[in-house]
């Protein structure tokens, strides 16, 4: 009686679920490692002042208190009429276009206070104006 040999298994590598934990990990590392930059050279860079090359607009500051009174550059004017502010606002700026205003009242200064000073920037011709705001602590409401 002759029996059949059966062929020989040879044993084989499934590769497909290594290369998907491979992968896995690939992107693991990848998301998770920090970047350094290091330079071979230690060398330290020029400094130039920027802020002197920048042309800045000449700035008028109007303070408004609580009471009404106005203060120009920190000057207290004795006056509280329009034409004594624009008189101040005039001789404060030097006529250019690039004068910025900027009004800086009171919480509880009265509303006509601010357009008084308003009405007053445009008979100036101030016509760039801006207003001084305080930022509120996190803490308080």
């Amino acid at each position: 009686m002759k029996f059949r040999q059966r062929p020989i298994d040879e044993p084989e590598i499934n590769l497909i679920p290594f290369i998907d934990v491979l992968l896995v990990l690939l992107i693991f590392l990848m998301l998770s490692t920090t970047y350094s930059k290091y330079t071979q050279l230690q060398i330290q860079l020029p400094v130039a002042n920027t802020e002197a090359a920048r042309k800045r607009p000449q700035e008028v500051v109007v303070a408004v208190s609580s009471d009404g009174r106005y203060a120009v550059n920190k000057a207290v004017l004795n006056g509280r009429s329009l034409d004594t502010v624009v008189a101040a606002l005039r001789a404060a700026h030097n006529g250019g276009q690039e004068t910025v205003l900027i009004i800086s009242a009171d919480a509880a200064a009265s509303h006509q206070s601010v357009v008084l000073v308003m009405e007053a920037a445009r008979r100036a011709d101030l016509s760039r104006i801006t207003f001084a705001t305080q930022s509120t602590s996190s803490g308080k409401r």
